[in-house]
């Protein structure tokens, strides 16, 4: 795989958790396939102006964009791996 796409990622989600915490924060976890969890959070300021659709929306997207940096990482290094082997 050299390029990966937001329907990729998402087909490794298998479940998808939120939790609110206090008056102004929301954590997602984002269970993988393979079991692997990736959590990530969003909070705002003032508690008057917490909105729990938008926390998750962020909270998820934060958690999502971990999950970019870690099958990129995977991708970088299943390559290299390969390259070593091959005597690259």
């Amino acid at each position: 795989m050299s390029k990966l796409s937001r329907e990729y990622l998402e087909s490794l989600i298998d479940d998808t958790q939120y939790q609110q915490v206090g008056s102004t924060s929301t954590v997602c976890v984002l269970t993988l396939r393979s079991g692997f969890v990736v959590v990530g959070h969003s909070a705002c300021l003032n508690a008057a102006d917490f909105d729990a659709e938008t926390g998750r929306a962020i909270a998820r997207e934060n958690a999502v964009s971990k999950l970019w940096e870690l099958e990129g990482y995977h991708v970088k290094a299943t390559q290299y791996a390969e390259q070593m082997l091959s005597g690259g």
